[in-house]
């Protein structure tokens, strides 16, 4: 098998299938079809990983932002109990709209939850721990285009801009049609990665954004990202829009760094093997970063080879000989 080979058959182990992806879609778009008739209503969009196609399987949830005529709420947009007025606002628009006993669009909500920044809509038993949900976000549209959302807990609205984000890592993907694959390849491996805790997928991405090149073969491109990505999250993962602060304050940094290491030595070892014509040790080298899903041949069994015992020595005959 040819490494460019064993990188399509990994792809396809972490990739959504297309019907699913699809299903998720039309949940997302069946929310912003309904919102966006509200009178109150400037705008929606789709946000988060399924928005730019940076997204793992299963897909458990999808993520939109309702963006509110300014005008229709003269308070929204300062500290105080706005914040949770504008996730209850919407909470009811969505429970009028899409519940599942009295929607007036569609009935597919079971039940709804108030979280920090969003609501999120159940649209499965929420006792069903892969229940599939829709996180809706309330949104004021700023001048310079960024976003102000509500946050709950701190009673106050807090700018962020997820656009920026999406449009990032679309004009990557321009650039290089193997970005957003590796990005789903990286946010896999982080699962196993020997680190403190979880690593938040954001916190992959948006080092896939700084570390990732803009051209090349996946090989090079991943040995290129592994060795940048060991130095660079020493500093922090940071919002690339420079609004939400620091993606992941509790990211075990000195692990990650080291586990990326780790990496970046395996695939510079692979590349080398790959570049001396020795294709079976570099899909190992690749398998043992990326675990059995990437296929590679088993190491050549060592074989003992057999020494037979000396044969027997015979005394030579002695024989009479004239005496000269």
């Amino acid at each position: 098998m040819r490494i460019d080979e064993a990188f399509d058959a990994l792809q396809k182990t972490v990739d959504e299938d297309i019907e699913k992806t699809r299903l998720a879609r039309g949940r997302r778009d069946l929310f912003k079809e309904a919102l966006l008739k509200e009178p109150d209503v400037l705008e929606t969009f789709g946000s988060g990983s399924l928005s730019r196609s940076t997204q793992l399987k299963p897909i458990h949830d999808v993520d939109i932002v309702v963006v509110y005529d300014p005008h229709e709420h003269p308070g929204w947009g300062s500290s105080g109990p706005s914040a949770e007025e504008a996730l209850e606002h919407i909470r009811s628009q969505v429970n009028r709209l899409l519940s599942q006993s009295k929607g007036t669009h569609a009935t597919v909500v079971r039940h709804t939850l108030l979280r920090n920044h969003a609501v999120k809509c159940f649209l499965d038993d929420p006792d069903d721990p892969e229940a599939f949900t829709v996180d809706v976000m309330t949104a004021l549209r700023q001048p310079d285009n960024s976003l102000l959302i509500p946050e709950k807990l701190s009673a106050r609205w807090v700018p962020a801009n997820p656009e920026s984000l999406i449009e990032l890592v679309a004009e990557h993907q321009r650039s290089w049609p193997y970005f957003r694959p590796l990005v789903r390849l990286l946010k896999q491996w982080r699962l196993d990665a020997p680190v403190e805790g979880r690593v938040k997928s954001l916190v992959m991405e948006v080092l896939a954004l700084q570390c990732l090149p803009m051209s090349g073969n996946r090989s090079q491109g991943l040995k290129t990202f592994f060795t940048a990505a060991a130095t660079r999250v020493n500093e922090g993962v940071w919002d690339p829009a420079g609004l939400c602060g620091e993606v992941q304050p509790d990211l075990d940094r000195q692990g990650l760094s080291a586990a990326f290491a780790n990496a970046a030595d395996l695939a510079d070892r692979a590349c080398a093997a790959a570049a001396e014509g020795d294709t079976g040790e570099a899909l190992r080298l690749w398998q043992e970063i990326f675990g059995e899903d990437f296929p590679a041949p088993a190491p050549a069994s060592k074989t003992t080879s057999l020494i037979g015992a000396p044969a027997l020595i015979t005394p030579r005959p002695i024989r009479d000989a004239p005496q000269g």
